[in-house]
């Protein structure tokens, strides 16, 4: 079997793990609509290659407001690769504790919110600190995870905890133990990763899910959409509103900053 026939294999896996959560991904979509439905937002946050999950949320073409992205270049900035803002300085900034506090003081949460944290390991210490902070402000917390991975990998906070001990919900890419699925003979070294492909099927199905509920409770999405589907006059009227209700949604987020007065 060729190595494009295992992947494809692998990836039909992936997409069987993904279906057996169809109950989960819909409670999980209940939740994130219903602080849409408030006026509120959905907080994404990822670390590392984490953040293409981030991104693939929200925005894109097929995608709406209520999310709250927040991408810390420090963090994510991965295409220069060494030198400065290299890859070994973001790896060292996700396990420094404190960061995600720091992150989250720029932000006036309400228990209303809800948050995304996206980790294949679920092992370093930002994204297990920002569940944790979110936990603490009483917003509920969805992990998006490899649990396989989680599971074969050793927590790289303090108290041992991951991820998942301070998850409300627990979503899985279906990717295997260290990421990668393809062994090549003679080479001791995996390759071709899983994480992203079941990431983004959970991404997807989520905003599919989260979009319908929205619709049917009266408040139909700004989908973000091509004109060669809906038209150039329409696209542009949809890209205009959907990025000023961003805005006013993200302006509640500012509204109240800092220590009560």
């Amino acid at each position: 079997m060729s190595l494009t026939a295992q992947y494809l294999e692998k990836g039909r896996e992936i997409i069987s793990v993904v279906e057996k959560q169809e109950t989960t991904i819909l409670e999980v979509a209940q939740l994130f609509a219903q602080s849409i439905l408030k006026g509120r937002m959905v907080h994404l946050f990822g670390s590392g290659h984490s953040r293409m999950m981030v991104e693939e949320m929200w925005p894109r073409y097929g995608s709406f407001p209520g999310f709250n992205p927040i991408v810390e270049l420090s963090l994510s900035f991965h295409n220069l690769v060494v030198g400065a803002n290299g890859q070994r300085q973001a790896m060292f900034l996700e396990n420094v504790s404190g960061l995600a506090k720091r992150i989250l003081r720029n932000f006036d949460t309400s228990p209303q919110d809800a948050a995304l944290i996206i980790s294949s390991s679920g092992c370093n210490v930002v994204p297990i600190e920002m569940a944790e902070e979110f936990q603490k402000r009483k917003v509920k917390v969805v992990a998006l995870v490899s649990r396989l991975h989680l599971e074969g990998s050793t927590s790289k906070k303090a108290d041992g905890k991951k991820l998942t001990d301070f998850a409300d919900y627990v979503l899985d890419t279906g990717a295997p133990l260290g990421d990668a699925m393809l062994f090549i003979d003679g080479l001791d070294t995996p390759v071709a990763p899983g994480s992203t492909l079941g990431g983004v099927l959970l991404i997807n199905c989520l905003k599919a899910e989260i979009a319908k509920m929205l619709h049917q409770n009266g408040k139909s999405p700004k989908v973000l959409s091509s004109g060669k589907i809906v038209g150039e006059r329409r696209a542009e009227e949809l890209f205009e509103s959907a990025y000023d209700e961003h805005a006013h949604l993200l302006a509640k987020l500012y509204q109240n900053v800092g220590p009560p007065k």
